[in-house]
């Protein structure tokens, strides 16, 4: 029967692969999106806060695997931790690059629709204040991205550190079994030994005692049987 905190980890596990699923589905919604530059915001608004989620869960399982009992248990969900991880920065470099491809293909097309007709004057008030918001979105983005990116390898640097530290954990484990082992076999040599004076020490004995047995008989023969 499964235990509470293996439950936990399998919930963990199901929340970041819904999560992972969540975020491909937006950052293809961005793919096909055609604007306005509103409908994108809101499409990254919410791609934010997936990301947000599953950087959570991401950091639950890193917990639950420091908590693991065993060395193994721990090791496996530290390695899985560290694909989820490595998932997440590939489906961050993936959105950015669906952010730029969308909005240049928002503002070529707000170009090509203001070129149509209209007044010139307005046309390019228009043109630039579609192309300031575009600028100061993408920037928005491409910051944020930036930060996310940053975090996830300063994670990564502490993970490294903490499979390092287990490692020479596990290594010096490793060296006092060693000597240990020695020290078992020492006493056994030592035991082997002990028994083997023991051995010949009961057989001194013996014989010391068949020579006394020996030497009394003699002389009470002598003695009972002079002749």
């Amino acid at each position: 029967m499964a235990s509470s905190r293996d439950v936990h980890v399998e919930i963990c596990h199901q929340e970041i692969v819904k999560y992972d699923l969540e975020i491909k589905a937006l950052i293809q919604d961005i793919r096909e999106s055609t604007g306005p530059i509103s409908t994108l915001n809101d499409l990254n608004a919410q791609v934010k806060d997936k990301f947000r989620l599953l950087r959570l869960r991401i950091q639950d399982l890193e917990q639950m695997a420091k908590e693991q009992d065993k060395e193994s248990d721990k090791q496996a969900l530290l390695k899985e931790m560290e694909c989820h991880k490595k998932q997440m920065l590939s489906n961050q470099t993936v959105w950015r690059k669906a952010n730029l491809s969308c909005k240049l293909a928002i503002d070529n097309a707000e170009k090509d629709e203001l070129l149509e007709g209209g007044d010139t004057t307005r046309q390019r008030k228009v043109t630039k204040e579609n192309l300031a918001q575009s600028a100061g979105s993408i920037t928005e983005s491409l910051m944020s991205i930036s930060r996310m990116m940053s975090q996830q390898v300063q994670q990564s640097e502490v993970t490294m550190h903490t499979l390092a530290t287990s490692s020479r954990t596990i290594q010096e484990a490793n060296e006092e079994f060693k000597s240990m082992s020695g020290t078992i076999q020492l006493g056994r040599k030592l035991i082997t030994k002990y028994n083997r004076r023991e051995l010949t020490d009961k057989l001194l004995i013996f014989l010391a005692l068949a020579l006394f047995l020996a030497t009394v008989l003699y002389i009470l023969k002598k003695r009972l049987f002079p002749f």
